[in-house]
């Protein structure tokens, strides 16, 4: 009944390895965030100690998803591993795509796993990828700025507070904007974002009838704020703003306030890659009408596709790129606030992590806080906070995102991209039969 559209569509000693002996090529497909850029860099180590090459496929975000899911839907078998989020792993696991990923060795510690994150890349109780790197979603500001203008950021602002914060700090003569928030077309870019921002509005992608639900008063309520908070305090040009180019205007200086995935504090507590590292605080994502849904739950991992013939060389990456001797790895190349985040308890109970990441208590609690069962104030039929748990949801969020972006952008109104967006939703979901 259900269609997937294509279209939408450490190290050795640790898992007891040796150096191989006939030379062996991995082909990683990933993403171009920096804790995988760091990973790609550091792999020399990896081929060192196994003798296993490997061959990096490095794409941004939206390509990376529909380069891989229109690779493993085909089984075409280009890939050995793939990154992969929380949205795809139940769903190929159930479809027999991927590999569970269940039996890296004694010493890899899976009890280890922070719990939120085992589930959301597990499928009947199997866990079909493994961590690289989670993450929830937080406010990030400037300290300084705040300070400056005699305000003062609460540990749990609401979206009033925020959007009055981004009129009295915005000043674009300085290069400073109001706020920056992810304005690129995509199910995990703009609408990742967004989708968040409905949620706490009061509203919900699809009601108990699987009846798409983007006409509601809710709906009109969340994107409206959106498009005319970017349209005064945001970003020229927002719409070619995705996770990446809003780190790099935060980092230089142009954002007061961001929100977005907690992975970024890594970078931007970090004074080698921001000069403003002193000035940065965090607090808890804001809220609307209700806390339901506020702040998402993801987690980049590393997954096996079944068309892959080197699933043991393959093991031994996993087991090597998400174990505690990685993060130590890390942490001696890059410093301790640049580990990846949100996979392990040994992580934040590190005094070391503890010292250079004064955010790493926020973060876990926003992980732990996140309930993608409840991610609604109204009962819906769907788990996810960020994305609809159902196949249909890659080519319906990046069709909807595509029109948000429109309104943004000032190609057309709120009203009518809600409207096209509706449309297309509905036909989706009747062609798919969750609607008869």
């Amino acid at each position: 009944m259900i269609r997937y559209t294509l279209a939408a569509a450490g190290m050795a000693a640790l898992v007891g390895f040796a150096p191989s002996a006939r030379a062996v090529t991995l082909t990683i497909a990933t993403v171009n965030n920096g804790n995988m850029i760091q990973m790609q860099k550091l792999s020399p180590q990896f081929t060192k100690e196994t003798g296993i090459k490997l061959n990096w496929v490095v794409l941004e975000e939206n390509v990376l998803r529909q380069r891989v899911t229109t690779d493993i839907a085909t089984h075409g078998g280009s890939f050995d591993i793939l990154t992969i989020g929380a949205y795809e792993a139940p769903l190929w696991a159930q479809r027999g795509w991927i590999k569970p990923v269940d039996n890296l060795g004694a010493a890899y510690d899976y009890g280890d796993l922070l719990p939120p994150m085992k589930a959301s890349l597990s499928y009947k109780g199997k866990l079909y990828a493994v961590p690289f790197y989670g993450e929830s979603s937080f406010l990030m500001y400037r300290t300084d700025l705040f300070k400056k203008a005699g305000l003062t950021m609460p540990a749990q602002p609401t979206y009033a507070q925020v959007a009055s914060f981004a009129d009295k700090l915005n000043n674009p003569k300085a290069g400073v904007y109001g706020i920056c928030l992810r304005g690129k077309p995509g199910w995990g870019e703009n609408m990742a974002y967004l989708s968040t921002l409905v949620n706490t509005m009061g509203g919900a992608w699809f009601n108990m009838k699987w009846q798409p639900q983007l006409d509601s008063a809710a709906w009109q309520k969340a994107i409206t704020f959106y498009v005319d908070l970017m349209k005064k305090d945001g970003p020229p040009d927002a719409t070619s703003n995705g996770f990446n180019a809003n780190l790099t205007l935060f980092e230089g200086g142009k954002c007061a306030m961001w929100i977005d995935a907690t992975v970024a504090a890594g970078f931007l507590y970090d004074p080698k890659s921001d000069k403003y590292a002193a000035d940065v605080g965090v607090a808890r994502a804001p809220v609307g009408v209700t806390p339901h849904g506020a702040s998402w739950l993801w987690a980049w991992a590393l997954a096996i596709p079944s068309s892959s013939k080197k699933v043991a060389a393959a093991d031994k990456f996993l087991a090597w790129a998400t174990s505690k001797s990685y993060i130590q790895l890390v942490a001696k190349n890059y410093g301790w606030v640049q580990v990846p985040p949100g996979t392990r308890k040994s992580t934040y109970a590190n005094p070391a992590y503890q010292k250079a990441a004064p955010f790493a208590a926020t973060v876990l609690k926003v992980i732990d806080s996140a309930d993608p069962l409840h991610p609604t104030m109204s009962p819906v039929p769907y788990t996810g906070i960020q994305f609809v748990a159902i196949p249909e949801f890659q080519g319906i969020g990046t069709e909807v995102g595509q029109e948000i972006a429109a309104a943004l952008a000032g190609r057309e109104s709120v009203a009518a991209a809600l409207k096209k967006a509706q449309a297309a939703t509905v036909r989706t979901m009747t062609e798919a039969g969750y609607i008869k």
